[in-house]
């Protein structure tokens, strides 16, 4: 399958990850303040791209820094204010940043790999179509999130290792987002 095939307009969705996607990812810790998140490179430019080709983006993404007391929810809204807006002045678009709290042990429903947020996310937005939907994200549980809900899934990493360990739920992979945008520009 090549991803030009898959004939991405306005009809179709994007989902993207936050931490190791978006922002580069804190090693055993958590961003927690908006001094704490840096964008990956080239980010704000394909997110930009993608909101001249996607009807929609969202970003999808478990914070249980805020379920262990880490940082408050406030704090988590004011990093992703600081986050849309930097993306909205490079001229790209988030429609909604979907997060969920609950602990990795909680078995939480909303909570990556299961699907509750893109389920809240359809709720909101009926007009998303999960097969025409594409996930991207650098963990299995982002791949296990998209093929549950139909969707194309991306894995962002340039760790061949990783890329093959999770194979079977991924159906393209890109080093970032920015090879990912440019390869969808073709």
């Amino acid at each position: 399958m090549n991803l030009n095939s898959l004939n991405i307009d306005v009809s179709w969705t994007l989902f993207l990850d936050r931490d190791g996607v978006i922002n580069r990812r804190l090693p055993d810790d958590y961003v927690k303040t908006t001094d704490e998140f840096e964008f990956t490179d080239g980010t704000l430019e394909a997110i930009a791209d993608f909101t001249k080709l996607f009807g929609h983006i969202f970003v999808i993404t478990n914070q249980q820094g805020v379920g262990k007391g880490l940082m408050s929810p406030a704090k988590l809204d004011e990093i992703h204010q600081y986050m849309t807006s930097c993306i909205s002045k490079a001229g790209g678009k988030i429609d909604k940043v979907y997060y969920c709290p609950d602990l990795s042990q909680s078995g939480s429903f909303m909570r990556k790999p299961n699907i509750g947020m893109g389920l809240r996310a359809k709720k909101e937005f009926p007009e998303i179509q999960f097969n025409k939907s594409i996930m991207v994200g650098d963990t299995d549980s982002d791949m296990k999130f998209g093929k549950r809900l139909g969707m194309k899934t991306i894995f962002i990493s340039d760790d061949l290792s990783e890329i093959r360990k999770f194979s079977k739920l991924i159906h393209f992979a890109f080093p970032n987002l920015l090879e990912l945008s440019k390869a969808i520009k073709l």
